[in-house]
């Protein structure tokens, strides 16, 4: 991925921007976690894409999971999942990436983060069966 720079400052002007329009009457102001998640929503689906088109199948859901902790995760952050911290603001972006990877991976999932302690959150993913 690019250079973590970038990416912070993309990110940061997508939360802008998106809390300027429900200043502006634009957006429901309730609605913006919402638009957050689902812009994360559809990266997660083409970074999966990505980063699996020469990759073997998985297995099983455990395999899945492995691969969205380690190698998705390590790739888009660049650092292990247990080291990451994060701010409020980065959770409905982040919910919606794991959420998107996962549904393109034939996943349906609900993602939620918790924040125990500042500066750490932590993600819990749910697997719905269809």
């Amino acid at each position: 991925m690019a250079d973590e720079a970038l990416f912070l400052l993309l990110h940061n002007e997508m939360v802008s921007g998106v809390y300027k329009s429900a200043e502006q009457g634009e957006v429901e102001n309730g609605r913006c976690i919402t638009k957050l998640e689902t812009m994360g929503f559809r990266v997660g689906q083409g970074l999966i894409e990505r980063f699996t088109k020469d990759t073997a199948r998985f297995k099983d859901e455990l395999d899945i999971m492995k691969f969205i902790c380690k190698d998705f995760w390590t790739t888009v952050f660049k650092k292990q999942i247990d080291n990451l911290r994060t701010n409020h603001q980065y959770l409905a972006f982040t919910c919606g990436l794991i959420r998107g990877g996962l549904s393109n991976l034939g996943i349906k999932s609900i993602v939620t983060a918790e924040v125990s302690s500042m500066p750490a959150c932590k993600f819990q993913v749910m697997i719905q069966k269809l």
